[in-house]
């Protein structure tokens, strides 16, 4: 994808955070090793959260950012990010390539509520 700014819209489903994205092929696409917890603490003020949000994404901060992800290393196709403010580790599976080419160094996200 080329948009500078990329929005998906996770809920929860059977426990486990997981969104869908037809344009990628992604259906209940998981979120795993720990991304969950990271999902729950930028969750945290918005109200049924676990029946979906929005969240941003991007390579590029922008205005009011929540997190700040660091890219620490390569496993099993996916990659390893850090948010160093909450000293919190996830795992993001290979389905991050259908968002960028090539795994940022970075990269920024805001969780909002449904309207």
């Amino acid at each position: 994808m080329s948009n500078a700014m990329m929005v998906i819209y996770p809920y929860r489903e059977q426990y486990t955070w997981v969104f869908d994205d037809e344009r990628a092929g992604l259906i209940q696409e998981p979120f795993v090793q720990g991304v969950p917890e990271m999902i729950n603490l930028i969750v945290a003020d918005i109200p049924n959260a676990d029946r979906g949000f929005r969240l941003l994404f991007s390579a590029n901060p922008f205005p009011g950012y929540q997190a700040e992800m660091l890219w620490f290393k390569a496993e099993y196709g996916g990659n390893w990010y850090r948010w160093e403010t909450q000293n919190m580790e996830g795992w993001l599976c290979p389905a991050l390539f259908k968002y960028f080419a090539e795994a940022p160094p970075k990269f920024y996200c805001k969780a909002e509520k449904l309207q």
